[in-house]
């Protein structure tokens, strides 16, 4: 599988050449190790790639040039999810899943139990983004948002054709409140912090137009749950 890394100005013509330098060039250079004549893959983050070949290379930039290109059509589904903020690393750990997980947008919401903090805003987020991302070989980087606070949280819920609220204490379970054959385009799905969702936080989500659901009998942690949440909404939306 071809290393990917993601580029502002990415090179689209076959033949076309580009020179990378900075900590992309190194981290090819110096850290891949990559020598002439070796294939990569480089995408803007926004559906599109191209595949290139190492042409020439020193300790901090590369040469490449373009093989061919392409573009990624995004899914039917656009899948937000609303996610508590967690505590400590865990935050770094939970957007990792959720991006290895397929999801469009992450929404941090600012629950009157979250124990966690964003000190930094959303920018060391930003940057699991992308190396998650790479892993996972995405030419979509799902977008970070700004915390939003429950007021703003409701107005995610009426955007959206279908949102669902993970709450442990329900009858319904998630796959009981997803209709594949309902044409929808757009989904929110909230996951509460490590304290959980207080009643009146789940009532006036409710009122929005929020539909709780459980994922089995379980509790998985709040940092766990949404890469969980998200693989039973792909199969249940026909994505897998």
């Amino acid at each position: 599988m071809l290393p990917l890394f993601y580029v502002a100005d990415l090179p689209t013509k076959v033949n076309e050449r580009c020179r990378l330098v900075g900590h992309i060039g190194h981290h090819i250079s110096r850290v891949l190790r990559a020598i002439p004549g070796e294939e990569l893959l480089l995408s803007d983050g926004k559906g599109h790639w191209s595949r290139v070949s190492v042409i020439t290379l020193d300790k901090t930039s590369v040469e490449l040039a373009v093989l061919e290109s392409g573009f990624q059509a995004p899914r039917d589904v656009s899948i937000t999810v609303v996610q508590g903020i967690t505590k400590g690393d865990r935050s770094r750990e939970n957007i990792e899943l959720l991006v290895q997980a397929g999801v469009d947008r992450i929404v941090p919401w600012k629950a009157s139990r979250s124990i966690g903090k964003l000190p930094d805003g959303v920018e060391k987020l930003k940057i699991a983004v992308i190396e998650a991302g790479k892993q996972s070989r995405r030419y979509y980087l799902p977008e970070v948002a700004d915390p939003v606070d429950l007021e703003q949280l409701q107005a995610i819920i009426r955007s959206a054709d279908l949102s669902i609220v993970l709450e442990a204490h329900t009858d319904k379970k998630l796959s009981e409140v997803v209709d594949k054959n309902a044409h929808l385009t757009s989904v929110v799905l909230i996951i509460g912090p490590e304290g959980g969702i207080s009643e009146q936080e789940l009532e006036m989500m409710v009122e929005a137009g929020a539909v709780p659901a459980k994922l089995g009998r379980t509790i998985l942690r709040s940092a766990h749950a949404g890469i969980a949440a998200v693989s039973a909404l792909s199969v249940a939306l026909g994505l897998w």
